[in-house]
């Protein structure tokens, strides 16, 4: 095996000082008062070259584990076992971030500028709109992240953990130097130490070292100037156990780690999604046109030689006009609202980013265990070679299911509760174990009856690694020599039984004269001695299920590890294609390219190993098809990573919750379709607020720009364009709660700029041209002064842009659509306070005047054509956006980010 430890394999299962397991160590118990950290912590300089019983003494800890009351003591000291803080959500630092955005200083600047020119009263107006504008956004960020920090909370990574001389599970973030933890297969490491005791562990260190393969770890010693790759008797954070069971000693937690070490030295970013991506190359769009319209509106204004100052502030308030500033807490609440949402249909969020992927998946990659069969495996037979009910081949089983100590699965469980395991084992020690791993694909256990001389080897696994290293069969009370005609009648049984839908595993046998301990070297020349049959039926009411993705656009494919007959049978049953398959053989021999080319034809994907997984995940992904994968195991992690969206369940091995942007609360499709419409409706949110308030922004402010050079006076003074601009912004706040329509949440639907930039110039010019048609009712026929043309456009601007969000927020006619209550209740509150500005107290401070009955008559039937030729232009534009074919180019989604992910991880 590559990386390969350079201790000696001296036995398969080892304590610290070399004795078998069979073997107690009599470690003398260390009771030293934690009373100074670094003192007790004295001696684990190069921890990995001392033995283990000086290392219990240096951390005053023993093999029973610390007690809960010195966990809790060193836990203060110490600190909590993470990287960097994770408090909970500061407060006053999220207010304080939101004067970091560049359009808050643009503002704090031009009060600076007004008060300096001696503009008290304009400084004063714009420093409370700056106020207003912060305090709006920060409820909203603030009232995500504590939504957030609680979700988080409830998916939090366990480590089992020996204290007060009891096994329990606590947060991995509460483990302390000195405390005794219990890996086994699947386990993220939480910290570093040294193995007190190993069982065919092999780990996986790539994160910190880079090498692709596990590495096989002992009990022992390690050169003192050993490399973190060479230590082969330490574990380290961050890593994960592939194989295998192993006891540890703690050490080091925290910022004491190696992981923390090198993280300290790289600094990693969370890698940027492609809705991220899409956001930020809109903030660039928005920043050349801002540009471009400032400069040019000042500078004209100098021109006409207008005063400096009102021409400065007037372009500044242009280009945060334009801007839609809270966009980033719009985005946050919406995200953080949708996964509140998804959380309580049992769908919880690691990654807010992932919501917008869940809406766009349209093919979903799954296993069949417990997803689309009920996962309650039951064992319905113990045959013998010839087929028959066997009674020895039930025992074998039954020992081999409850003496291992490695991974629980779902079918040792089974034959321990068929079988009456406690009473079957009874009179029967358990001598030795070589865990299962996912090369082997077999577990097998070493028994001896008690008073007996020999041991019993039994070995269960996939029937075709069985009778690879079987020489014989049992048939009967006879052991013959396995040959071809064996091997036939065995696939031909095989064979029938799935067709039936069971899946099968071998079990076979070796005596041995006392010759521990063991090791897969001992795994040869086995006598095959029968079949365990299990049936797991399928879901009630998954046919429905799968139906109804189907018809919301997601494809559904099956990758397993069970056999072609079995799974073909499954999908049959459920209502899935099954005609076209291809098995791990296959795909062994197909290069990338070929692949390429049969993967979305493929309907099963059978006798799958965990490494072609990832290759079927990337070759579905190159077509262009936003992929989801579903799994639990330490097999499905790196096709977990490899997915637009890595989706895992609550009981699923550390690696794969790690691995996977959402957890679903119970293994069940239907929770799952529930949190794509889910995810289909955020997204649909979140375009609505950016879509409407651009083409708003932008017909507004290119309108004004083009008022400012025509106009012998300013259309609107700064103050009251940061006015229109935050009230405007107001009913967006709702955006997050209002109601979609069903077909915007029918098929997957994904980020398109091109799109948005359509809609802006579209609506934008259409609310120019309304604009325009204002500006001329207000000169040519009503003979407006300044101040009554500043007023009627100001009320006329907030009255088309409040009417367009209702236009806009659906694809149907608008009195069909139904807005939310709380969007409905804002925007009437908002368009009521239009029309009485002009005329409250106060209203002089920012320039406005009382209109005349014939001008806010005229206005409001200007607002009343621009909402019935929004609405006839909608029809077309959306129709004319259907038309468009849809993009051939493959969208990276998260490839970077789960790339990126995987590295760094």
């Amino acid at each position: 095996m590559r990386g390969r430890s350079s201790i000696p394999h001296r036995a398969t299962c080892r304590r610290a000082d070399g004795r078998s397991k069979a073997e107690r160590c009599d470690f003398r118990e260390t009771r030293m008062a934690w009373a100074d950290l670094d003192a007790v912590g004295n001696g684990t300089d190069a921890y990995w070259s001392k033995p283990a019983k000086d290392l219990f003494e240096a951390l005053a800890s023993r093999p029973a584990g610390l007690s809960s009351a010195e966990a809790a003591d060193r836990l203060l000291r110490a600190g909590p076992n993470g990287l960097g803080k994770k408090g909970g959500v500061n407060a006053l630092g999220t207010f304080a971030r939101q004067f970091r955005s560049p359009l808050v200083l643009i503002l704090v600047f031009a009060a600076i500028a007004s008060a300096f020119v001696g503009e008290g009263s304009e400084a004063a107006i714009i420093a409370l709109i700056v106020m207003a504008s912060c305090l709006l956004s920060f409820t909203q960020e603030y009232g995500a992240s504590k939504a957030m920090q609680a979700l988080t909370a409830r998916i939090s990574r366990k480590a089992l953990v020996v204290r007060d001389g009891v096994e329990q599970l606590v947060p991995a973030e509460s483990i302390v130097p000195g405390d005794v933890i219990r890996l086994s297969a699947g386990n993220l490491i939480p910290a570093d130490g040294v193995l007190v005791e190993a069982c065919d562990l092999c780990v996986s260190e790539a994160a910190l070292t880079g090498e692709t393969y596990p590495v096989e770890k002992l009990p022992g010693q390690s050169p003192a100037q050993a490399q973190i790759g060479q230590r082969g008797n330490a574990v380290f954070m961050g890593t994960s156990v592939r194989s295998g069971t192993a006891t540890v000693l703690v050490v080091h937690t925290g910022a004491r780690t190696e992981y923390a070490a090198i993280a300290a030295t790289i600094a990693h970013n969370a890698p940027e999604t492609e809705f991220a991506r899409g956001i930020r190359h809109f903030g660039y769009l928005m920043t050349e046109i801002m540009l471009v319209i400032v400069l040019v509106v000042f500078a004209a204004n100098l021109l006409l030689h207008r005063p400096l100052i009102d021409s400065l502030l007037f372009s500044l308030a242009l280009a945060v006009g334009l801007t839609p500033e809270l966009l980033p807490a719009i985005i946050s609440v919406t995200l953080a609202r949708g996964a509140r949402t998804l959380a309580a249909g049992g769908v919880i969020v690691r990654r807010l980013d992932a919501i917008e992927n869940l809406g766009s998946m349209d093919l979903l990659c799954t296993d069949k265990t417990g997803t689309l069969t009920e996962g309650v495996v039951r064992l319905d037979a113990c045959s013998d070679v010839a087929g028959s009910d066997s009674a020895d081949v039930r025992l074998w089983a039954v020992l081999n299911a409850t003496l291992q100590s490695g991974m629980v699965n779902p079918l040792d469980e089974a034959i321990a509760s068929a079988g009456h395991g406690a009473d079957l084992a009874a009179g029967w020690e358990k001598v030795d174990e070589i865990p299962y791993d996912f090369v082997r694909k077999r577990l097998t256990v070493v028994v001896r009856r008690k008073d007996a001389a020999d041991d019993l080897m039994i070995c269960k696994g996939a029937v075709s690694n069985i009778l690879e290293v079987c020489s014989s069969v049992l048939d009967g009370a006879e052991v013959r020599p396995l040959e071809s005609s064996h091997s036939t009648a065995i696939e031909a049984k095989i064979r029938d039984w799935s067709n039936q839908g069971y899946r099968v595993l071998g079990l076979a046998i070796r005596h041995f004269q006392g010759a521990g301990p063991y090791g897969r070297r001992d795994e040869a020349d086995l006598c095959f001695a029968g079949f365990l049959l299990f049936l797991d039926p399928p879901k009630a009411g998954v046919a429905d299920t799968l139906k109804a993705m189907h018809d919301s656009g997601i494809a559904v494919k099956v990758i397993t590890g069970d056999n072609r007959y079995v799974a073909a049978h499954l999908a049959q049953t459920v209502g899935l294609g099954h005609r076209s398959i291809l098995t791990g053989e296959e795909l062994a021999g197909m290069t990338k390219e070929a692949l390429f080319g049969r993967a979305l034809r493929t309907d099963l994907f059978v006798e799958i190993d965990p490494n072609q997984k990832e290759r079927i995940i990337q070759a579905l992904r190159r077509h262009g098809r936003v992929v989801g994968y579903l799994g639990d195991g330490i097999n499905d992690a790196p096709a977990l990573h490899e997915a637009d969206i890595g989706i895992s369940v609550d009981s699923a091995v550390d690696v794969a919750r790690e691995a996977a942007d959402m957890i679903l609360l119970k293994r069940d499709l239907g929770v799952l379709l529930q949190g794509v419409d889910d995810g289909r409706r955020t997204f649909a949110n979140t375009m609505k607020y950016i879509s409407i308030t651009t083409s708003a922004n932008f017909g507004n402010m290119f309108s004004m720009a083009f008022a400012s050079l025509a106009l012998p006076f300013l259309p609107l003074l700064a103050p009251q364009i940061l006015l229109n601009n935050l009230l405007s912004s107001l009913p967006s706040l709702a955006i997050a709660r209002d109601r979609v329509d069903a077909e915007q949440i029918r098929v997957p639907r994904r980020w398109d700029i091109g799109s948005i930039r359509r809609f802006m110039i579209y609506f934008g010019l259409i609310s120019s041209l309304f604009d325009f048609l204002t500006f001329g009712f207000l000169l040519v026929a009503m003979h407006a002064v300044a101040d009554v043309f500043r007023t009627g456009w100001f009320v006329e601007s907030l009255l088309t842009q409040l009417a367009v969000v209702l236009v806009v927020r659906t694809h149907k006619s608008f009195w069909h659509s139904r807005p939310g209550t709380l969007l409905a209740w804002l925007t009437l509150a908002v368009a009521v306070l239009a029309l009485l500005i002009p005329d409250l107290p106060g209203a002089d401070w920012f320039g406005f005047t009382p209109l005349p009955a014939a001008v806010m008559a005229g206005l409001l039937t200007i607002t009343l054509l621009y909402l019935a030729v929004s609405e006839t232009s909608k029809r077309l534009f959306f129709r004319r956006e259907d038309r468009r074919p849809a993009r051939s180019r493959r969208v990276p989604h998260l490839a970077t980010s789960h790339s990126a992910r995987r590295d760094a991880a």
